[in-house]
């Protein structure tokens, strides 16, 4: 059978540390100034306000349920779900597509080995349930909802570690996943380090911003359009990044100089 490569690359401890330092809207622009499709996975939202995840992905894809399906997965210990929770740790995030958005795709006893596997974080566009014993268990958890019932009627876990569905988005296996109080969004390893320089560089420019409306109050829009992500040297901005020592000679947010 045809088929392309699970993976996309492989994200370095350092560079997935630098990526879980920045805010996802920050990622997110990254990737949309370079031309990518819409990298957030809409709808999940953070079971805690506390919780901020960043992880390689570990993907588990759960199929509608059929009788066959039940019967030929494997069995007990060896089903795809617990396959995928033994390949996580703390710089892993589990992502789990689920069928639908009411269905539970486990609860406190099955998340207790996560907790014991020290894991970087679950994302879930399905529900969770034991919603107050997973947050006790303290790994940060992004789903769609809550729910008491069981996932088991509606889907099964189905395979682990292919590129998943989620959300609207694709999430390849080893994709960096970082969650935070906005959402959750999706940085392919092909290009993580590009989108961390591009989205690293546009955090300090926005910093640069609000502390001159705060200094000198007034309309934000003399600094923009900045959205598309490369300043004029000649704009506003741009004059007022080079009094803050930021060109084109040592930064690739301006036109001419971007490397992306």
């Amino acid at each position: 059978m045809a088929t392309g490569p699970q993976s996309g690359g492989e994200i370095s401890d350092e560079l997935l540390a630098k990526l879980g330092s920045l805010s996802t809207q920050a990622l997110v622009d990254g990737l949309w100034v370079m031309g990518w499709p819409n990298a957030q996975i809409d709808g999940t939202k953070a079971l805690h306000p506390s919780h901020k995840c960043v992880g390689r992905a570990v993907t588990l894809q759960f199929v509608p349920a059929r009788p066959d399906i039940a019967q030929d997965k494997p069995p007990a210990g060896e089903s795809p779900e617990y396959e995928a929770f033994e390949k996580c740790g703390p710089n892993e995030v589990l992502v789990m597509a689920s069928v639908g958005k009411w269905d539970s795709v486990g609860g406190d006893i099955k998340f207790l080995r996560l907790k014991q596997r020290e894991i970087g974080g679950l994302v879930t566009d399905g529900s969770v349930r034991d919603t107050d014993e997973i947050i006790n268990y303290g790994f940060p958890c992004f789903s769609y909802s809550t729910t008491a019932r069981q996932g088991p009627a509606y889907m099964q876990p189905w395979k682990c570690n292919d590129i998943v569905t989620i959300g609207g988005i694709s999430v390849r296996p080893g994709d960096a996943i970082v969650g935070d109080q906005d959402g959750v969004v999706v940085v392919p390893a092909k290009v993580a380090d590009t989108v961390y320089n591009i989205a690293h560089g546009r955090e300090e420019i926005e910093e640069i911003i609000k502390e001159e409306l705060i200094k000198n109050p007034g309309p934000p829009g003399i600094f923009y359009p900045f959205m598309s992500g490369k300043v004029k040297v000649d704009s506003p901005l741009g004059k007022l990044l080079a009094t803050k020592g930021i060109t084109p000679e040592n930064s690739n947010q301006f036109e001419g100089s971007a490397d992306w």
